[in-house]
């Protein structure tokens, strides 16, 4: 399951805990929409570093030609 579909998941979840009064829901619902965005942070670093790699690639091409 992806990012954005577990944080979707998780809110409804919360909601529908909130409306039923199910507090087990509702706690199931926040860390199914906490592991969302744990995962999207996740995703942002190793597209940051894999951003960096390939800067460090085409300066350490540049510095040797």
């Amino acid at each position: 399951m992806g990012e954005f579909s577990k944080k979707a998941k998780g809110r409804i979840e919360q909601a529908v805990g909130g409306l039923t009064g199910n507090k087990r829901l509702q706690k199931e619902g926040e860390d199914d929409e906490r592991a969302g965005q744990v995962e999207g942070a996740v995703a942002d670093v190793k597209h940051a570093v894999k951003g960096a790699v390939k800067d460090a690639k085409h300066a350490l091409n540049e510095v040797s030609k």
